[in-house]
């Protein structure tokens, strides 16, 4: 009899974690986006970007010269990251090539040739220099923004602004002229010495050609202060810069983002057993509730008011200390800001130490040199009761005999 009934002991065990086996096979857990998004590791997210275009140069009197004649190529690349599906930034280094005009005739940038002349009689030379320098671009993703995150979607709007720095750069022309023209062009190019700061602000049309890489149309507008010709020389107003650019980026792992994982569970077959436990959680509750009621309206106890202050005192000891006629000094103004409340000052002395009569007189001397204090802060005497109690103040048995040696005031 014993052994059948441990065999069926045994078995209902295994069938129990068999059930429960199979219960918790049931429970799924998938990503809800509908939840949001999880910010990614920093390490993940990143990309580097190469792009190249033209670009279309305006600056003061640029339109005396041929529109057809004023687009430069233009050149970057950046390193970035995106921080969220709907945030990021880049940074990295443009390169813009810029044609216009100059009043000047000498200096770098001129390209030697007949000069303009423009209604007004003014003569302008044909100028061209580089522009090169760091920048650095906060993207918002505006398809994201606008539609939500989807990490199979084949195009992306994205939004820019920034701003960075360039150096001028140019080919030297020298005037002295061996063949009846204005001049030749010396070997290499040089700094100009301007330097120059830039903002700027653009769309980047993405398209997804696989998961790694991107083909992108970027759209820009910049805004450079004007290449001045020679130093103390040139327009001082700010030029403008419209390019296109065909761009290639490639990303990085992991590109892309997770969203909070959430379990589902089964619908249970049979809900009478929950209803019943929800019935009587119910009832629990209102059975509560009128506990609580109960409570609430039972008188509230009477609550001994806390002393005003209570000054300690060494063993043996009356004298007040520098600290204590410092609490004293706060008691006595809120005495003289309550004219009409009175106030009892109470001296104690353990009983676990000494004789009667050491205590008796620690009590009265105690409780008078507070007394005293008070009255030459100003307290008014009649506002002020002096007694002495000979019970021990707290009596928690003679380890805390140190708490017994004191001065209550308490407002009566």
């Amino acid at each position: 009899m014993k052994k059948i009934t441990f065999l069926s002991f045994i078995c209902a065990l295994f069938m129990g974690q068999a059930v429960m086996a199979q219960q918790a096979q049931e429970i799924t857990y998938v990503e809800d986006p509908s939840q949001g998004y999880l910010f990614n590791k920093f390490k993940d997210n990143w990309f580097v970007t190469g792009e190249g275009g033209v670009g279309f140069y305006m600056s003061p009197g640029d339109t005396g010269r041929d529109w057809y004649n004023r687009f430069s190529p233009a050149a970057s690349i950046y390193v970035g990251k995106w921080f969220s599906p709907e945030i990021g930034v880049r940074f990295g280094v443009n390169w813009l090539q810029c044609k216009g005009l100059s009043t000047v005739a000498e200096g770098t940038g001129i390209e030697w040739e007949k000069p303009v002349i423009s209604d007004d009689n003014q003569e302008y030379y044909r100028q061209k220099f580089s522009e090169i320098g760091p920048v650095f671009d906060v993207m918002f993703n505006l398809t994201n923004i606008v539609c939500g995150y989807k990490p199979n979607r084949w195009y992306n709007l994205s939004f820019y602004v920034g701003g960075g720095g360039y150096w001028s750069m140019s080919k030297k022309y020298d005037m002295n002229s061996t063949n009846g023209n204005f001049g030749f062009e010396k070997d290499g190019w040089e700094f100009n010495n301007d330097r120059i700061i830039t903002f700027r602000g653009g769309i980047i049309n993405s398209f997804n050609i696989s998961k790694q890489v991107q083909l992108a149309l970027d759209i820009r507008y910049s805004g450079v202060d004007n290449h001045k010709d020679e130093p103390g020389e040139g327009w001082n107003k700010t030029s403008h810069d419209v390019q296109a650019y065909l761009g290639v980026t490639y990303l990085f792992k992991k590109r892309e983002w997770n969203a909070p994982i959430v379990p589902v569970c089964p619908e249970p077959e049979n809900c009478d057993a929950l209803r019943a436990r929800l019935q009587a959680a119910d009832a629990r509750i209102a059975d509560l509730e009128q506990q609580l009621k109960a409570c609430l309206e039972k008188p509230e106890p009477e609550v001994k008011k806390a002393p005003l202050a209570t000054i300690y005192y060494p063993k043996n000891v009356y004298k007040l200390t520098k600290k204590d006629v410092n609490v004293l000094t706060a008691v006595a103004e809120v005495m003289k800001d309550n004219p009409n409340n009175g106030y009892v000052i109470t001296g104690w002395a353990d009983n676990y130490t000494g004789n009667d009569e050491i205590n008796t007189r620690l009590r009265h001397n105690r409780v008078n040199g507070v007394k005293k204090q008070l009255t030459k802060l100003g307290v008014p005497d009649e506002q002020v009761e002096a007694k002495v109690n000979h019970a021990n103040l707290v009596d928690l048995g003679e380890k805390y005999q140190a708490l017994g040696r004191a001065v209550t005031i308490e407002e009566k």
